[in-house]
């Protein structure tokens, strides 16, 4: 009796369900191919979260490089599994790329974008260049990734958009990728002075208003430079290290507004354009001092320093 049903249930499970080409699938085919699918996708996982928890056991404290790693490891154990199903269907993967080959060949030209797409997004995350968590200039705006996929990355700007930037982009364009090797970023910023001040205080209240910013890094120096000689001022650059690109705006803010304080507390005056109107009433005497020759109505511009 139970040699009956057992074959029984062996002709239940070796009945042909649909033929591939040459090769005929069964439902016991079927239903392996199914297990080790699931198998592969728990095994992924597990493997991804392993990843993750050994970088965090080792301290490894960078989050982009415990995700691409991570990644990486989920898609190798994806397709060695896929490839194992295959074989269980007995799907000769050798024959099925020759078969499929100039499918593929027109599917890509078909899809020269996506695949192009496909391939920078192995290319990023094996290289490792670019990392979520990494703030990058991508064409003239300021950017933190927060996603990478095979496809494309995901980014936030200062302003909390998020921007969708095809992988091909990274790849092929120049992209600034300002926390590569670390998270320095220099500022600037410019002021000018009014000809008459004294130069090596103006020095000195410009270095105490760099030092005393709270996101200078101490072990780089600020730097101070006279750069030019302009029409109203004498004008100056001041650049200072600090610890986070992202907060450029906001670091140069609180710069801005120490040096206004330095100079204005030090009686040192920032000069900007100024217009005199000089106004001659018909057949009035105009000395040579005033510049005014003629008789009639004369209106004369003249560029000067305000002296606050």
């Amino acid at each position: 009796m139970n040699t009956d049903i057992r074959n029984s249930v062996d002709h239940f499970f070796d009945v042909p369900v649909f033929t591939i080409g040459k090769t005929t699938l069964t439902l016991a085919a079927l239903i392996l191919f199914g297990v080790v699918i699931l198998v592969t996708v728990l095994a992924a996982r597990l493997a991804e979260r392993g990843t993750r928890r050994g970088f965090a056991l080792r301290g490894v404290t960078d989050a982009g490089t415990a995700g691409v790693t991570a990644r990486l490891v989920q898609y190798c154990v994806l397709l060695l599994g896929v490839g194992i199903a295959l074989q269980t269907l007995g799907v000769n993967l050798g024959s099925l790329f020759a078969a499929t080959a100039f499918f593929a060949v027109a599917l890509g030209f078909a899809m020269q974008n996506v695949a192009e797409n496909f391939v920078s997004g192995i290319i990023l995350l094996t290289e490792r260049t670019i990392k979520p968590g990494d703030v990058l200039m991508v064409e003239q705006r300021l950017v933190r990734v927060t996603r990478m996929g095979l496809r494309a990355t995901v980014a936030r700007t200062r302003d909390d958009e998020d921007l969708i930037i095809p992988n091909a982009t990274l790849v092929q364009k120049t992209v600034t990728n300002y926390t590569l090797r670390d998270a320095l970023f220099r500022i600037r910023t410019s002021v000018g002075v009014s000809y008459g001040a004294d130069l090596a205080e103006v020095r000195r209240v410009l270095e105490a208003a760099a030092s005393g910013l709270p996101a200078r890094v101490p072990s780089h120096d600020s730097r101070i430079l006279l750069t030019g000689f302009g029409d109203s001022a004498v004008n100056f650059e001041v650049s200072v290290w600090t610890h986070d690109p992202w907060l450029a705006r906001v670091d140069i803010s609180s710069l801005n507004e120490a040096i206004w304080t330095g100079l204005q507390a030090a009686n040192i005056s920032i000069p900007f354009p100024q217009r005199d109107l000089h106004i001659i009433q018909p057949n009035q005497t105009v000395s040579e001092n005033d510049g005014l020759a003629d008789d009639g109505l004369r209106v004369l511009d003249a560029q000067s320093d305000s002296t606050g």
